[in-house]
């Protein structure tokens, strides 16, 4: 090796054994200045040497090589790194770039949903006629998890709201001499909203997230692949029956909700507005409403389908391992919950105004 001129000249063998006593010389704080690097009377060289010319290359940004000979050439190809060859640095993508990936990203998350709930609509109707494909008693099974399992929670859950919404109400109503109107105010909200809203959410927040994580594991343990292989649709076999279940469970859950509120709106009627039993539940008889009662009962089936599809969309969607478990799961039931109060809003604006 000789530098003449800001031209470094390499000879002979360019290997781990002549690098790091050549290297100590570019790593000093006198290092010479180059310009150039000749490989004319270069004879070998292995990846020590191309590691070594990539760090003159990235401490002299304008160095220039010469005279390199064909296999030399090859060699220096074949070990160059090339982690930042053609590397672009990332642009910051503008607003409208931003905006209309969004809409893309909507747009075939949507397509993916439709295509979810057809399938899921189709099996579901398929499978009340035709039970091939579906575990036996598998709905009887999710009807337990998801209702039966369930009760105690939502109805102590239900007690305690109708009894804080009469004890808050009391306060006022007594004020005014309007006792009697406690009924009517527990009666129509625990009917009309408090009830499908509390159970639809407590179901969000228990079976939802069930249903997510059970259904994303299978996706990462490749379950999903395996009834696939098995010719067993994934839909039918696992979807179907929490659907079916889902479908039945939901609006007798919230038909205790409603009965378990009006109950503990009953407790603070008689004990603190002194209105008697028979005079409570008489008006209870004539304020309820059966117009009301089915909307909420409709309402309940269309959020336990919102909880049943929301919960596979994401349980089949997941990335990653046991961490994306998570995330879908706790996605899939924020998501419920949001669709659940926007759904129970549009029912409330086209049956109430």
């Amino acid at each position: 090796m000789k530098i003449e001129n800001k031209i470094l000249f390499l000879e002979g063998e360019l290997d781990k054994k002549s690098v790091p006593e050549i290297m100590g010389l570019f790593k000093s704080r006198k290092a010479p200045e180059l310009e150039i690097l000749d490989l004319a009377e270069l004879s070998m060289i292995d990846s020590a040497g191309v590691v070594f010319i990539d760090f003159l290359k990235s401490r002299y940004p304008e160095l220039k090589t010469i005279n390199v000979k064909e296999d030399i050439q090859h060699t220096i190809v074949a070990f160059q790194d090339k982690s930042d060859a053609g590397a672009e640095k990332p642009v910051n993508p503008g607003f409208f770039e931003k905006a209309g990936g969004l809409i893309y990203d909507n747009i075939e998350q949507s397509k993916k949903v439709m295509f979810l709930l057809s399938d899921i609509v189709w099996w579901s109707i398929v499978g009340l006629f035709d039970k091939r494909g579906q575990r036996k008693e598998s709905v009887i099974q999710q009807a337990i998890l998801i209702g039966v399992d369930a009760v105690p929670i939502i109805a102590l859950l239900s007690f305690i709201l109708g009894l804080i919404l009469a004890l808050q109400s009391a306060v006022q109503l007594k004020q005014f001499g309007a006792d009697i109107f406690l009924v009517d105010l527990i009666t129509v909200t625990m009917i009309s909203e408090m009830g499908p809203i509390l159970t639809a959410i407590m179901v969000s927040g228990r079976s939802g997230s069930a249903i997510a994580s059970e259904i994303a594991t299978m996706t990462v343990t490749e379950e999903i692949d395996a009834l696939k292989m098995m010719a067993l649709d994934p839909i039918r076999f696992v979807v179907v029956p929490k659907f079916h279940a889902m479908t039945i469970c939901m609006p007798l859950l919230v038909t205790l909700s409603m009965f378990v509120g009006i109950l503990g709106g009953a407790i603070i009627g008689f004990s603190i507005l002194d209105i008697s039993p028979q005079l409570f539940w008489q008006r209870v008889i004539e304020v309820a409403n059966a117009r009301d009662f089915f909307i909420a009962i409709g309402k309940s089936i269309v959020f336990s389908w919102v909880i049943v599809i929301i919960g596979v969309y994401y349980g089949l969607n997941v990335k990653g391992g046991a961490e994306g478990v998570g995330k879908v799961t706790t996605t899939s039931v924020v998501a419920s919950i949001f669709w659940i109060i926007v759904l129970d809003a549009i029912n409330s604006l086209l049956f109430y105004f």
